[in-house]
């Protein structure tokens, strides 16, 4: 595991053109020397947000063995297509919309640098707002969970589908991030757990689908993002991914993590002392 070196900064986040044409120039020439970090490290480095992300409850479905069953101890558990079930569960696929999932892990006490080697388990609803192994009618199921590694620009990325909106709820996504794998795949020590929010105007067209997603737009007009028992306390601010696509083809979504970790040990240390 490791983080990369912060790339320079802008000095806020409405530089003018001139020093954004600076600060780009400055972070290609770093860059070349690294032998490159990929596209996404050409941005502004403002126009990352680099903020903690907050902590929230894992809920009452988290199958990570702290509330009835733990799939992360299960054979099949690290994958990237997490739409359908695995293992002695069978492969029953969960109906949905697809929509893919990156999540970019950015360390917020090594200058903003992409930190690799995280392991991160994900899981949601399924398109009814049904979780598998807790819910009604799919219990025997452990779809639509998962756990990916980030690579050495600190993203991880899933294949699933858009979760339902079930009553009470804003449409998200849960994951927890650990310091390894194996951390992950014994189901302990999960240093961050937290949620991604699906912005309103996809999810509604997501759920126009009423036969994909029954009662997604009828649970979804009481909710907004300020009343949610999760996002409400500042609106999701560092939790609402940016979302694109459509029903047709589908949808991809992006969000950036900002977890305070240090790398200076072989160990990946979360600094639990740096939460919000």
């Amino acid at each position: 595991m490791s983080v990369k070196p912060p790339l320079p900064n802008l000095s806020h986040s409405h530089a003018s053109l001139d020093e954004t044409l600076q600060v780009l120039g400055q972070r290609r020439r770093l860059l070349k020397l690294l032998g490159g970090l990929g596209a996404v490290s050409l941005l502004p480095q403002g126009a990352i947000a680099c903020s903690l992300i907050p902590a929230e409850t894992a809920g009452p479905y988290p199958g990570d063995g702290t509330n009835g069953p733990n799939v992360l101890i299960q054979s099949g558990i690290v994958r990237s297509d997490i739409r359908s079930s695995f293992g002695s569960s069978g492969t029953a696929v969960a109906p949905g919309t697809p929509l893919t999932v990156t999540l970019q892990f950015l360390s917020t006490v090594a200058g903003c640098g992409p930190i690799e080697g995280l392991a991160v388990y994900l899981w949601h609803c399924n398109a009814s707002g049904g979780y598998s192994m807790y819910s009604s009618g799919v219990t025997a199921q452990n779809y639509l969970r998962g756990v990916q590694a980030t690579d050495a620009n600190g993203r991880c990325t899933f294949t699933s589908i858009f979760p339902g909106c079930y009553a009470g709820r804003w449409p998200h996504i849960h994951f927890e991030v650990f310091a390894s794998l194996l951390d992950a795949t014994t189901g302990s020590n999960a240093g961050r757990v937290s949620q991604l929010a699906l912005p309103e105007s996809v999810s509604r067209q997501v759920y126009a689908q009423t036969l994909l997603y029954p009662n997604g737009t009828s649970n979804l007009n009481p909710l907004t993002l300020d009343s949610d028992n999760v996002f409400g306390n500042d609106g999701g601010i560092h939790q609402l991914a940016t979302v694109s696509g459509d029903n047709a083809s589908g949808y991809t979504s992006f969000l950036e993590v900002g977890v305070a970790v240090d790398a200076t040990s072989s160990d990946l240390l979360f600094a639990d002392d740096f939460e919000t």
